[in-house]
């Protein structure tokens, strides 16, 4: 009996690497005023939901990249702005 792998290795950790993004994404989200928070999370989510079925390996690493810069920009506003 041969088992079938639904993912090979590199499936294994762009998964990873994209719920590590998301995950990242919604701590971001915990840093924001109290009465943007739930529409910060629903653009996560929305955003992660849109890109869901993409198969193209490039595309999420591209993807991936995007998300953390606009993270990246999102923590450097926060920190400004003195959230912690």
């Amino acid at each position: 009996m041969v088992l079938s792998f639904p993912f090979d290795l590199q499936d294994f950790i762009i998964r990873a690497r994209v719920l590590k993004l998301y995950r990242h994404a919604l701590r971001t989200a915990n840093r924001a005023p109290a009465h943007a928070r739930a529409e910060l999370r629903q653009t996560i989510r929305q955003e992660m939901e849109t890109n869901r079925d993409c198969r193209d390996k490039q595309r999420i690493r591209f993807l991936i990249s995007e998300g953390l810069e606009r993270l990246k920009g999102l923590n450097e506003m926060f920190d400004m702005q003195g959230r912690p």
